[in-house]
């Protein structure tokens, strides 16, 4: 068996996915290549050879791969396939932009949103926004799958994997990029953040979510919100974590009037601890909370901020 993984990445930075979806490739059994498809990549294949466990990695540099379009990085895999049994990539925009094209091509159905592998066919993955788990046994010829890179450690970083040059060059003639609209913050990711921090409904405004500014910047936290917040126009939906948001699973996730939805469950329930301040004591995210705070948020949240 040999597993083809892509790797995340912005061009300059091997993104915490990569080593995650390796991890996840281990317990599958058999060689790991590892993809790097970009442009003026040089620093992101380095970290690449790196990771444990990684026999081999490819690189795919040229200009065509220089914004991961889904067209061009489909017909590459297409490409590269032949070689292997299984392909991994990130349940992230990214892995669930190009992959659904991948299977399709190959005739094959994807298994998405993996959570666990059993064997070299039989992976578990939610179903019902996390509510029921799945575990499914594929029997295509090629394994497609995209993992949700929050629900596994990540690989360490002791390795030393030689390169191999990709010469294959799949250019889009249908569609081209045209501009990116990027949200800067110092802040670090949500999906990469040690601790979080969300605001739900409860703020009852946006301008309230500044509540939340001090209390980051002591812990180093990423700000995030529940659907409800984002809907209700509190912040911009790049904030928002949950089945149909980012998926998280940091050290510390503190959640601040946030009633604790299925849909917002569902993407932060692997974090390893969770602490919850709520008012309504019968709030559903005191079932999955660690730590449970009832209170006035408003009230709280000063008094955390001046402890910390």
């Amino acid at each position: 068996m040999s597993i083809l993984v892509y790797a995340e990445h912005d061009n300059t930075d091997l993104k915490p996915e990569t080593n995650k979806l390796v991890h996840a490739a281990k317990q599958v059994g058999g060689d790991i290549i590892v993809l790097v498809a970009g442009a003026n990549c040089g620093a992101v294949v380095e970290s690449a050879t790196k990771i444990d466990g990684v026999a081999k990695v490819l690189v795919a540099d040229n200009e065509a791969y220089e914004h991961q379009l889904p067209e061009n990085i489909a017909e590459l895999i297409i490409e590269l396939a032949t070689d292997y049994t299984h392909v991994f990539a990130a349940a992230t925009t990214t892995g669930k932009n190009f992959m659904p094209r991948v299977a399709a091509l190959l005739d094959v159905a994807q298994i998405s949103d993996v959570i666990k592998v059993e064997s070299e066919d039989t992976f578990v993955r939610p179903i019902y926004a996390g509510n029921a788990i799945a575990t499914v046994q594929t029997t295509d010829y090629k394994k497609i799958v995209t993992v949700r890179a929050a629900a596994f450690d990540a690989a360490g970083n002791d390795n030393s994997a030689p390169t191999e040059s990709v010469d294959i060059i799949k250019a889009a003639e249908k569609s081209a990029f045209v501009s990116a609209e990027l949200t800067e913050s110092e802040r670090p990711e949500l999906t990469a953040a040690d601790v979080i921090i969300s605001g739900g409904r409860g703020m009852q405004n946006g301008e309230n979510f500044a509540l939340l500014n001090g209390i980051a910047d002591k812990l180093g936290a990423a700000i995030g919100a529940s659907r409800a917040a984002v809907d209700a126009g509190f912040v911009p939906n790049d904030m928002q974590v949950g089945q149909t948001g980012k998926i998280v699973a940091p050290q510390l996730y503190i959640a601040v009037g946030i009633s604790g939805a299925i849909q917002h469950l569902a993407g932060m329930k692997d974090s390893k601890v969770i602490v919850a301040i709520n008012k309504d004591e019968e709030a559903p995210i005191f079932q999955v909370a660690d730590y449970g705070l009832v209170g006035d948020l408003f009230e709280e949240l000063p008094k955390l901020e001046a402890s910390l």
